[in-house]
């Protein structure tokens, strides 16, 4: 029913450019497009500046209360991370001296740790909830810490400032240095069927739990059984590490000799399906690429963590030959950056080096890269019918993009067209150049400020 103001109080409508990817085209431009978003959040329609007349009318908005996006204005669908560790922001930028494995035990379980103190934890997870969110990731896959309070905060957090999030309460009972960072195979299980309950018990709209075994070399062979029935008995997302490092394949081969491969591990506990995303994968073989295509599982590629850590490089071309979903992670703090751009431009720069060494390889091109960061993250961890680009039904999750903000990082010396805007943006681009961030229609950034009383 409209009010007394129409249905225009209720549809908001944006006139301008707007850059997507389809499976079809990695980047398509519609110029002077209308869009129309419902009070929901949802698509309504997507038209022609042309067509406003027409649309005014099916639609029930009045033409004087569109929203004209500038000439050097863009919108972009919400990038997406499909690989984030929340605790570990509170020293990303630091401590990028040691190999993956060294590095658990001398920088992270130790901080990690730190998170059974629930006001240590909302510092940081309002800080990178924050972070992230002013540098456009509207969805965010993260990993929390063995702690089930701090974990449920995070969630509480993300649902507070608008962000759409799997969150995980990390699961790891073996293989463990640090004195306070333990628990056993039956408290890892007790505690995560806890947070998977009250997690949901919240009826959060934008968050939910992900089932998250750190990685194999942390979870006893029982703890991943009963995690991967834990997810298929709640229909759950999962989320883990594989083949990062060469040591770390190594090890898993120790434990488990009887088995084909690391991804085997997995599989045979249960723990590959088709809302299984799996960070790293740099030396995974093309067999086990193809278990990954028939179960439907996903990589998630973070390449500056595997360069920062010396982990290796993931050949994303041979990935995606091989169909495998893939979106893009940052991998905070073993990568140093909490922006999706940093991911967009490690991911072009490890494929330029893997072309350098094998010039057989077809180099990946920024529009793929542009569309591993939305519509790919989408695909990987299963909500692309939710998100991902700018289809009617679909949630709006939308960066406004200004090239030519003041003081900004990018020097617009003539107005570009808008592929070359994005091309730009992504190399060039920062959070000033995202002027406001929508998740599923509600804006959050600019963050609303909150009532002095």
């Amino acid at each position: 029913m409209a009010n007394a103001n129409g249905a225009s109080a209720r549809m908001r409508v944006f006139r301008g450019t707007l850059i997507h990817a389809t499976p079809e085209e990695a980047v398509k431009i519609l110029e002077d497009a209308l869009l129309g978003v419902q009070a929901d959040g949802k698509i309504a329609f997507i038209g022609e500046g042309k067509d406003l007349h027409r649309l005014s009318q099916e639609f029930a908005f009045t033409p004087s209360s569109v929203t004209h996006l500038e000439k050097h204005e863009f919108f972009m669908p919400g990038m997406v991370d499909t690989h984030i560790h929340a605790p570990q922001y509170s020293y990303a930028g630091t401590a990028l001296d040691m190999p993956l494995l060294d590095w658990l035990n001398k920088y992270t379980f130790p901080v990690e740790s730190r998170f059974r103190d629930k006001s240590f934890a909302r510092e940081v997870y309002t800080q990178v909830v924050k972070r992230t969110l002013k540098n456009g990731t509207t969805t965010a896959c993260y990993f929390a810490t063995i702690h089930t309070d701090s974990s449920l905060l995070l969630g509480h957090i993300a649902d507070d400032l608008g962000q759409r999030a799997l969150v995980g309460k990390v699961c790891m009972d073996r293989n463990n240095s640090v004195k306070h960072y333990k628990e056993t195979c039956q408290e890892s299980l007790e505690e995560t069927r806890r947070f998977i309950a009250e997690l949901l018990g919240k009826k959060y709209a934008l968050v939910k739990p992900v089932v998250t075994p750190r990685f194999v070399l942390s979870c006893s062979g029982t703890l991943l059984g009963q995690l991967g029935q834990l997810a298929k008995n709640n229909n759950l997302h999962i989320q883990s590490h594989i083949s990062e490092n060469i040591e770390e394949v190594k090890i898993v081969k120790e434990l488990f000799p009887d088995l084909d491969s690391y991804t085997d591990v997995y599989h045979k506990h249960n723990l590959l399906t088709d809302k299984t995303v799996m960070a790293h994968g740099c030396y995974l073989s093309n067999e086990e690429l193809a278990l990954f295509r028939e179960t439907g599982a996903s990589l998630s590629h973070c390449p500056n963590s595997n360069i920062s850590l010396r982990s290796g490089f993931l050949n994303v071309r041979n990935v995606l030959n091989h169909k495998v979903k893939l979106g893009l992670g940052t991998d905070v703090a073993g990568g140093y950056s909490a922006s999706m751009l940093d991911a967009v431009r490690r991911t072009l720069d490890t494929s330029k080096i893997l072309s350098i060494q094998d010039p057989e390889l077809e180099t990946l091109t920024f529009e793929e890269v542009f569309r591993l960061a939305t519509l790919g993250g989408s695909q990987a961890l299963s909500l692309d019918d939710q998100i991902g680009n700018f289809q009617v039904g679909k949630d709006f999750d939308a960066l406004r993009v200004n090239v030519a903000v003041p003081d900004g990082p990018i020097d617009l010396i003539q107005l570009e067209e808008p592929k070359i805007m994005l091309e730009r943006f992504l190399n060039l681009g920062d959070d000033r150049n995202i002027v406001e961030v929508y998740v599923a229609g509600r804006k959050v950034v600019p963050y609303p400020k909150k009532p002095l009383c």
